[in-house]
C-alpha cells in the first residue's frame, strides 16, 4: 500500500518518539491519528504535521482504559475510514529504586500504562485491522525487554511482557495479512529520559556512540516497520540502541 493512502495512529504522540514519528508519517504523505493522554499535546503535534503539508488529528487517550482506547480505534476509523498502521508507544518510567522499596501502587501504574495499556491497544487494534484485511503494530519496548533497567523491576517486567505480546500476536494473525513487530529504544532524547539524566548524567558519556539517540532515529525503525520495505518482517525485536546491548 502506498504511504499516501495509509493511515497510521500513534499513541504517546504528544512528544518524544511518538511525536517524531507522527511527523515522519506525515512527511511521507500517511494520515495520521495522534493520540495522547494530554489532549493539548497531541493537539499540538498533529498541528506541527499540519504545518509540514500533512494530515493528522488528535486524540485524547488512556492507554489504561478499555473504553477509552476503543474510543481512540473508533475515532481513526470514523475519521478516516481504517488503521493500516499503529505505533503503540505510550510509556511512562518510575523512579529509580531498591527493589522492595517500590511499592504495590508504583508497580501497578507502570504495568497499567506499559504492558495493560499495550494489550488493550492491541487487542482493538487487531479487530479493526482483521475487519479491514490487514495492517501493522508496532509496540515500544525497551533495551530493558531484554536486559533490566537498574531499580526499575516494574518497568523491566512490562517491556519484558511487550515482547511476548508481540511475539504471540505475530503468529496468530499472520495469515490475516497483520505484521507485529517491536522496536527496542535505548537511551533517547526525550523529556522522559532527560528527568531520568538528572540524577545519572554519567551515564551519557558511557554510550558506545558518546551521546544519546534522537527521537526522529528510534522513530524511524518504527517506521520502516510499518513499511513495504519491512513487508516479510513480523514478531522481530529490533534494538535501536547505538550499540549499547549488542545481544
Amino acid at each position: 500500500m502506498s504511504a499516501t493512502t495509509r493511515v497510521a495512529l500513534v499513541t504517546g504522540g504528544g512528544s518524544g518518539i511518538g511525536r517524531a514519528a507522527s511527523l515522519l508519517f506525515g512527511r511521507e504523505g500517511t494520515k495520521v491519528v495522534v493520540a495522547d493522554v494530554d489532549a493539548d499535546h497531541a493537539e499540538e503535534t498533529a498541528k506541527l504535521v499540519a504545518g509540514e503539508g500533512g494530515q493528522a488529528t488528535a486524540c485524547a487517550v488512556d492507554v489504561r482504559d478499555d473504553g477509552s482506547v476503543a474510543a481512540m480505534v473508533a475515532a481513526a476509523v470514523d475519521t478516516y475510514g481504517r488503521v493500516d498502521c499503529a505505533f503503540n508507544n505510550a510509556g511512562i518510567s518510575p523512579v529509580a529504586k531498591p527493589f522492595v522499596e517500590h511499592t504495590l501502587a508504583e508497580w501497578q501504574r507502570v504495568i497499567d500504562v506499559n504492558l495493560t495499556g499495550v494489550f488493550l491497544c492491541m487487542q482493538h487494534e487487531l479487530r479493526q485491522m482483521v475487519e479491514q484485511g490487514g495492517g501493522v503494530i508496532v509496540n515500544t519496548s525497551s533495551g530493558a525487554g531484554v536486559v533490566a533497567a537498574p531499580g526499575q523491576p516494574q518497568y523491566t517486567a512490562a517491556k519484558h511482557g511487550v515482547l511476548g505480546l508481540t511475539k504471540q500476536a505475530a503468529q496468530e494473525y499472520a495469515r490475516a495479512g497483520i505484521r507485529v513487530n517491536a522496536i527496542l529504544p535505548g537511551m533517547t532524547d526525550t523529556p522522559m529520559m532527560r528527568e531520568y539524566l538528572e540524577e545519572h548524567a554519567a551515564m551519557t558519556r558511557m554510550l558506545p556512540f558518546g551521546r544519546l539517540a534522537t527521537p526522529e532515529e528510534v522513530a524511524s525503525a518504527a517506521v520502516w516497520l510499518c513499511s513495504d520495505a519491512a513487508a516479510y518482517v513480523s514478531g522481530a525485536s529490533l534494538v535501536v540502541d547505538g550499540a549499547t546491548i549488542c545481544r
